[in-house]
């Protein structure tokens, strides 16, 4: 069963980069679920940011930039498989 563990707030286009604000933990490695109206595809997290700094793991509360697969939008939800 998937959780809700965060919510795109923002996405830069050029280099397919979400930022996520997380309510819960991440790691890389994990596998999300990113869903919205019209938005719904699974990837595995390959690459996490915080302030330009590369991150393993990302605890709630934190906003991070999130390298997507395809395009999000604004307050798609992220859920972790």
């Amino acid at each position: 069963m998937s959780k809700e563990i965060g919510k795109i707030v923002k996405y830069f286009d050029k280099v397919s980069v979400a930022v996520v604000e997380l309510s819960g933990n991440l790691n890389v490695g994990d596998k999300i679920h990113i869903k919205g109206t019209t938005t719904d595809f699974n990837q595995k997290v390959e690459s996490m940011q915080v302030e330009h700094e590369k991150i393993e793991k990302a605890k709630k509360g934190q906003s991070i930039g999130l390298k997507v697969d395809e395009r999000v939008r604004l307050n798609d939800r992220v859920f972790i498989e």
